[in-house]
């Protein structure tokens, strides 16, 4: 099981804790929702609990629950500037579809990620 970062990814990660003054890195998690069945669910890790996996790259940390893996292994994490907005963009290889607004995607192994 696998989750990479891009360079930028980690530097904006890296950024966020500097400015909020602590934690560990990124809390990535995947919930059920939007048009095409799941989101990408983000906020700090202050913690490891039992059941979370950590992935490093570039000196960014991704905490991720071992629940969630199913979806999310394989997963490239980038940041981009996008005109005026900065968004982090998933390259996610389980996707079997996106939806127009790109901010959820379809899983077509369901059944097994709930097992």
């Amino acid at each position: 099981m696998s989750i990479s970062l891009t360079e930028a990814a980690a530097q904006r990660i890296q950024r966020q804790l500097i400015e909020r003054g602590s934690g560990l890195g990124l809390r990535l998690g995947v919930t059920t929702t939007g048009c095409s069945g799941h989101a990408y669910k983000l906020d700090y890790a202050d913690t490891v609990e039992d059941g979370d996996v950590t992935f490093e790259a570039h000196g960014a940390k991704v905490v991720v629950s071992k629940r969630d893996l199913p979806l999310l292994d394989g997963l490239r994490v980038d940041f981009r500037r996008e005109g005026l907005n900065e968004v982090f963009r998933f390259d996610n290889p389980n996707a079997t579809a996106l939806c127009g607004c790109g901010e959820s995607f379809h899983y077509e192994g369901e059944a097994e990620a709930e097992s």
